[in-house]
């Protein structure tokens, strides 16, 4: 198996696997292991099987909590909340740690050491400065070492058991490939146009009533066979006026039910007789064309590339977004590459490669991060994109169509069923593994 650190996103996202190393920031708290954790003066809080959680860090854990809800806006968060979250989240922690050295998970030096080199690199200090750093913070480099060791385990193991939970079974793909062509088939693609006559968000009834009989001189001349486009383009208040009101050939589950229950009964050319209200207002609507759905088993790949950096207690998910943001506006000025930055800051295995991920097939990606992909256009820059895994910057380089062999469907649908079974799968496990640890509260505050 490849090292946390030579892994590409691809194989991180499909796989479930979240390496939230401390790259591009230095910790500043301790999580040592064992008793060696409890300070001078600090107090054992929980004994999770062989390792404990010291007082400290429940504190230390809260305070920083409570800093990152003020910066969001939050007033006053409560901190006996705040110090229960944190308990709960360092316990779950260390279940996982004992877990992996029971079961023999090893991190071994040489791979650790590149987790380390990296967070210099990040913080762009050397080996020796970093140490500095870390004693000036209170915290001595081997606990620093250990704290990632810890952290790496916690992430391997996560993987190991949650994956042994989700089986997928050769009647799961079959079921998922029949209900897949079923939604397609009852998914055709209409064009359709409109005249969008709106109602003011909280018009009185006379200007409601002014707007529907604006609406009902436009249809009444349609209907006495003026030119659509024509009309569209003198009374229609949307986006699509200038197009004589053609919305372009769509899926019709990307069109409001209004639209496609508007359009059932009609023959392409055909124009619903009647004003159709909505929320926004009153529409004339029009059915240009009905194409069969397409073809399920014909793809369209992304090749597209990205930077990521993970949130950490240390880096927050805003203060990544604005690093981020910076990024961007360095690429777009011509400051600098997409493949510099992602070099320079991306804290994944594709890092090297500029970010590059290759030709992706749907289903591969979280949702969060894929959404975002299919938004942009060929050479678009994303802002900052929130998943699991941190906070990402998109580029898109190329789309093609390709349609997939029965053997890629089915490893499609294998992958598209172990991402949509992944959280639940997870969940369950933590709460096994809570419920199978020895842990034990001790009076502490």
């Amino acid at each position: 198996m490849a090292s946390m650190t030579d892994l590409s996103l691809r194989s991180l996202l499909v796989a479930g696997m979240c390496a939230s190393l401390y790259a591009g920031v230095v910790p500043q708290a301790s999580a040592q292991t064992g008793a060696s954790r409890i300070k001078p003066g600090d107090h054992i809080a929980v004994v999770v099987n062989q390792d404990v959680v010291a007082a400290s860090e429940i504190t230390l854990r809260a305070e920083r909590a409570r800093e990152e809800a003020r910066r969001r806006g939050e007033a006053n968060p409560n901190m006996d909340e705040l110090r229960k979250a944190a308990m709960e989240a360092l316990i779950e922690e260390r279940a996982m740690v004992t877990l992996a050295r029971e079961t023999g998970q090893r991190v071994e030096d040489p791979e650790l050491d590149r987790v380390v080199a990296n967070v210099a690199t990040q913080n762009k200090l050397t080996m020796a400065e970093l140490k500095e750093r870390l004693k000036a913070d209170g915290m001595d480099f081997k606990t620093f070492r250990e704290n990632l060791r810890d952290q790496m385990l916690m992430e391997r193991v996560r993987e190991r058991e949650v994956q042994k939970r989700i089986n997928i079974t050769d009647g799961d793909i079959d079921r998922y490939l029949d209900e897949r062509q079923a939604k397609a088939d009852s998914n055709p693609q209409l064009n359709i146009a409109q005249v969008l006559i709106p109602i003011p968000e909280k018009g009185t009834e006379a200007q409601v009533a002014e707007r529907k009989a604006r609406a009902e001189t436009a249809l009444a001349r349609v209907k006495a066979g003026e030119d659509f486009a024509k009309i569209a383009r003198e009374f229609s208040e949307d986006a699509n006026k200038d197009r004589g009101g053609e919305v372009g050939l769509r899926q019709a589950e990307r069109l409001p039910d209004v639209f496609v229950d508007a359009v059932r009964e009609l023959k392409p050319g055909q124009v619903n007789p009647r004003l159709i209200r909505s929320e926004v207002g009153f529409h004339i609507i029009k059915l240009l064309a009905r194409e069969a759905a397409a073809n399920p088993n014909v793809i369209t790949q992304t090749h597209s590339r990205h930077v990521l950096l993970r949130p950490s207690q240390q880096l927050t998910a805003e203060v990544a977004a604005r690093r981020l943001q910076e990024f961007k506006r360095a690429i777009e000025a011509g400051q600098v590459s997409f493949e510099q930055v992602a070099r320079d800051n991306s804290e994944d295995g594709s890092a090297p490669n500029g970010g590059d991920l290759g030709w992706v097939s749907p289903g591969n990606f979280v949702p969060e991060f894929e959404e975002a992909m299919n938004g942009l256009p060929i050479k678009g820059i994303s802002g900052p994109v929130m998943s699991r895994y941190g906070v990402h910057m998109i580029q898109v380089l190329e789309r093609r169509q390709i349609e997939l062999e029965p053997k890629q469907l089915r490893e499609q649908a294998k992958v598209a069923l172990r991402e949509r079974r992944y959280e639940d799968a997870y969940k369950d496990w933590l709460k096994e593994l809570r419920a199978n640890a020895f842990i034990e509260m001790r009076e502490w505050q």
